[in-house]
C-alpha cells in the first residue's frame, strides 16, 4: 500500500500544477524527500552479475530524462501579486505520469498474475530478481524528482525581476 501511495503523491505534486501553484523551496523538496524515504526503507542492495547493473541504470536514466523533460516544459512566471508560480504544461505533466504511472503499472502487474512473465524474463536476460527491480524503479523515481527539480529550482534562485522565466 506504501508504494501505491508513494506513487498517487507524486503524481498530485505535478497535477497540483496544471493550473499554477506557488514554486517553494518545500514544493520543490518534499518530493525528494518522499523518494528519499522510499529508498531508505527498500534499498538493501543489489547484485552486480549479469543485466542487473544495466537494468539499475536504465532506470535511473529514464527517470532523469522523464524529470528532466517535464521541469523544462513547466512555465514559471510571477503573477500580478508577487508570487512566483510554477505551472505545469499538459506535456510535463504527461511525462511525469508517464513515469509514476509506468512503475505503478508495473507493480500491480507484478502483483497480479505478471511475476511468472517477469521471472521468465529475468532468467533469459540475466537480472537476479526482485531486489533489482526495486533498485531500478526507485532510482527511476529519484532521478525524476531529482532532474525536474534541477531544471526549476534555478528558476527560484535567478527568478526576481523578471515576468517569464526562462531556462
Amino acid at each position: 500500500m506504501t508504494d501505491y501511495l508513494i506513487n498517487i503523491l507524486l503524481v498530485a505534486s505535478v497535477m497540483r500544477q496544471l493550473r499554477g501553484r506557488r514554486l517553494t523551496w518545500f514544493g520543490l523538496g518534499w518530493p525528494i524527500a518522499l523518494v528519499i524515504w522510499a529508498a531508505i526503507n527498500y534499498l538493501r542492495g543489489y547484485p552486480t552479475g549479469g543485466s542487473n547493473i544495466l537494468l539499475v541504470v536504465c532506470g535511473a536514466v529514464i527517470g532523469a530524462i522523464l524529470g528532466g523533460l517535464c521541469g523544462r516544459l513547466s512555465r514559471v512566471f510571477w503573477r500580478d501579486d508577487d508570487r512566483l508560480i510554477v505551472q505545469a504544461t499538459g506535456a510535463a505533466a504527461l511525462l511525469w505520469v508517464l513515469g509514476t504511472g509506468s512503475r505503478l503499472a508495473f507493480e500491480l502487474y507484478a502483483e497480479h498474475g505478471g511475476y511468472s512473465h517477469i521471472e521468465t524474463f529475468d532468467v533469459g536476460h540475466h537480472i537476479a530478481g526482485v531486489q533489482t527491480w526495486a533498485t531500478s524503479l526507485i532510482l527511476m523515481a529519484l532521478g525524476e524528482v531529482l532532474a525536474r527539480t534541477a531544471f526549476l529550482a534555478p528558476r527560484l534562485l535567478a527568478s526576481k525581476g523578471s515576468t517569464e522565466i526562462k531556462s
